[in-house]
C-alpha cells in the first residue's frame, strides 16, 4: 500500500469518525430542542422527581427512571457471572469441536429477534415466577431482568471470548512450562490481561439493557410506580416513550418523553465516560 492510499484511508476513517460524532451530537441537540419548552417553563427538573399522575396534572418520570435502573442493573448482576462462566467454558475448559459448537450456539443467539425473547418470557418465564413465588402477576422487575439477562449475555460472552483469545499465547505457555494448570494460566495471565475487552463487553451490554424496549414493554408489567421489591411491576423509560408517543403533541404528557430521552442519553454518556476514566487509570497503574 503506497503513501497516497494510506493517506486516503486515514482521511476516510477520520471522516467516518467525525460524521458519527456529529450525528450523536445532533441527536442530543434534537432532543434538547424539542424538550426546550420544559426548560423554558422551569419544569424539567421537577419532571425528574415527580410521580406520573395525569389526573393531578403531574407528568414526572421518576418511577420510570427507578424502573429502568432496577431492571437493567439487576440484569447485569445476573448476566456478568453467567457470561464470564460461559466464556471460560468456551475458551478454557472446552477444546476442539465442543468449544466451536458452544461458540456457534452463542453467536446464533445474538441473531434472535428481541420479540421472540419477549414471547418466551410471557408464556414460560412469567408463569414460572408467578407460581414459584406465589405472589403478583409474574410480570415484574425480576422477570424482566431474567429475560434481559438472556438477551444481553450472548454479546457479553463473545466480547469476553475475544478478549481472552487476544492475550499472547507466549504468556500462557510460560505458565504451563513451569507446571501451572490451565485454570492457573487463566486466573494469573489471561484474566488480568483481558480486562479491556471485559470492560467493553460489560459496557455495551449495560447500554443495551438500558436501551431495550420490548422486553420491559412485554413482561415488566408497565406499572407507573417506583418498584419496592423484585416482584413489583415497573415501567422503563424506553417503554414509557413507546406508550406515550401517541399523545397530543402539544401536551405536557408528550413533552415529558423528551425528558426520558435526555435522561437515557445522559446515562449512557456517563457510563461511557466512567469506563474511559477507569481504563485510563488502569493503564497508569499497570505501567
Amino acid at each position: 500500500m503506497n503513501r497516497t492510499t494510506e493517506k486516503g484511508v486515514e482521511i476516510l476513517f477520520f471522516c467516518s469518525a467525525f460524521i458519527s460524532a456529529l450525528l450523536t451530537l445532533a441527536l442530543f441537540g434534537f432532543m434538547l430542542m424539542l424538550g426546550l419548552p420544559l426548560f423554558a417553563e422551569g419544569r424539567f427538573f421537577s419532571i425528574l422527581t415527580q410521580p406520573w399522575a395525569p389526573h393531578l396534572g403531574q407528568f414526572g418520570i421518576h418511577p420510570m427512571i427507578a424502573g429502568t435502573l432496577a431492571i437493567s442493573l439487576l440484569s447485569m448482576v445476573f448476566a456478568f457471572p453467567l457470561s464470564l462462566g460461559c466464556a471460560i467454558l468456551i475458551t478454557v475448559t472446552s477444546k476442539g469441536w465442543v468449544s466451536r459448537l458452544l461458540r456457534k450456539a452463542v453467536e446464533m443467539m445474538t441473531g434472535i429477534p428481541t420479540v421472540i425473547y419477549g414471547f418466551v418470557g410471557i408464556f414460560l418465564l412469567v408463569p414460572l415466577v408467578r407460581e414459584f413465588f406465589d405472589a403478583g402477576s409474574g410480570m415484574c422487575v425480576l422477570t424482566a431482568s431474567l429475560m434481559l439477562t438472556l438477551l444481553v449475555s450472548p454479546t457479553m460472552i463473545l466480547f469476553f471470548c475475544d478478549s481472552f483469545e487476544r492475550v499472547p499465547v507466549a504468556y500462557g505457555t510460560a505458565v504451563l512450562a513451569v507446571g501451572g494448570s490451565e485454570m492457573q494460566r487463566f486466573l494469573h495471565v489471561t484474566l488480568p490481561h483481558s480486562w479491556p475487552g471485559i470492560l467493553i463487553g460489560f459496557t455495551l451490554s449495560l447500554g443495551r439493557a438500558l436501551g431495550d424496549t420490548l422486553i420491559a414493554l412485554m413482561i415488566a408489567g408497565n406499572a407507573v410506580q417506583a418498584p419496592g421489591s423484585l416482584l413489583d411491576s415497573a415501567r422503563t423509560l424506553t417503554a414509557h416513550i413507546a406508550l406515550v408517543f401517541a399523545a397530543d403533541f402539544e401536551s405536557l404528557e408528550f413533552k415529558a418523553i423528551f425528558a426520558c430521552g435526555i435522561v437515557l442519553y445522559l446515562l449512557t454518556t456517563l457510563l461511557v465516560m466512567a469506563v474511559r476514566l477507569l481504563s485510563g487509570r488502569k493503564e497508569r497503574w499497570t505501567r
